[in-house]
């Protein structure tokens, strides 16, 4: 029976960054170079072809777009990238860069085929975006010297660099920056074969020994996310810590797991939530979107971004023209019969 505790702001499941993932510990566990990258086959033959000529070619890598969901690992395929072309990576973010000023500034102070990593390219300001246009085509900055009448123009030339644009919402980025990308990557959720090879990468890695057993059970519940495989690694850890175990088994992952809400299909306390009120307050559906919002108290771009995609991705929930709708897998998983009364009715 899964134990249910009060949820945090920031979910243990969430695919998201968070200021554990960004700390020392998370980068360590990263790969640095394509050879140790686990999956994404497509893109790591692709990518390996690209930089292979650039670098016979003695030019810049062509500007790069990453998208793809949150947790697959777009900000390490970046930092292999300027590792593997050997050249320096500076890292920001489209909502960091408010001013025009902002983003001539970094652009200026790289060098020749340098990387510039811009994490959430599709929330840049529109002034920020039209600056980056020339700057991405022409290599160069347009800047405005003076007020008034007595304003002129002046081009400030710039090395010639690559720019690396990571995204979760590619319907949010424009045409015009969209295009001037010469290589798109998309990335796509982990098979569990994968997940199980990173999660033994990492366990070696923060010296500890894990059973396959265990191993493919915690493959089950990472959501197909290497992010969340390697947080969910980490709390199992501990409680293996506390058990004073010298291996982690199934028994603790199981335990561990089950303390901290998860299912087989990896789905928390919030996921089972909305499915549960889906079918106890409107019969399976359909409900539109604002009402399961107010049944559940969460934000309606929360409920659609962050726990619809991957409820949708296990068959569990369906978009219909008429709202939301549970499916027979959702009963299943939840042990409910399907003939269950809501509201008086059956």
């Amino acid at each position: 029976m899964i134990k249910r505790d009060n949820q945090s702001k920031k979910r243990l499941l969430s695919p998201e960054d968070n200021s554990e993932s960004t700390g020392r510990l998370e980068t360590g566990l990263r790969p640095v170079c394509l050879s140790e990258y686990i999956g994404q086959e497509e893109i790591k033959r692709n990518l390996g072809v690209f930089m292979h000529a650039a670098k016979n070619r003695e030019e810049s890598l062509e500007h790069i777009l990453i998208h793809g969901p949150p947790g697959l690992g777009k900000t390490t395929l970046a930092h292999i990238i300027a590792r593997e072309m050997g050249v320096n990576i500076r890292i920001t973010s489209g909502p960091a860069l408010e001013k025009q000023g902002d983003l001539a500034s970094i652009i200026s102070n790289l060098k020749e085929k340098d990387v510039l990593f811009i994490d959430e390219i599709h929330r840049l300001r529109p002034a920020v975006e039209e600056v980056l246009y020339t700057a991405m085509e022409d290599f160069g900055i347009d800047l405005v010297i003076g007020k008034g009448p007595s304003a002129r123009t002046m081009r400030l030339a710039l090395p010639k660099f690559t720019l690396i644009g990571a995204t979760t919402k590619m319907s949010m980025l424009s045409s015009p920056l969209r295009d001037r990308f010469g290589v798109v990557l998309r990335l796509n959720f982990y098979d569990e074969i994968s997940i199980e090879k990173i999660i033994r990468r990492s366990a070696g890695i923060l010296k500890c020994r894990i059973d396959d057993d265990a191993c493919e059970r915690l493959a089950l519940s990472a959501r197909n996310t290497p992010r969340i495989a390697n947080r969910l690694l980490r709390r199992v850890r501990d409680f293996a810590d506390m058990d004073n175990l010298e291996s982690i088994n199934l028994k603790v992952v199981n335990k561990a797991l089950d303390s901290l809400g998860i299912d087989m299909l990896g789905l928390d306390d919030t996921d089972r939530r909305i499915l549960e009120t889906i079918i106890g307050k409107f019969g399976g559906g359909p409900v539109g979107l604002n009402t399961i919002s107010a049944a559940v108290s969460e934000e309606e771009d929360t409920i659609e971004d962050v726990y619809e995609p991957y409820l949708i991705k296990l068959g569990l929930l369906e978009r219909t023209a008429r709202g939301r709708l549970v499916t027979n897998n959702a009963y299943q998983h939840l042990n409910i019969h399907k003939s269950i009364s809501y509201e008086g009715k059956v």
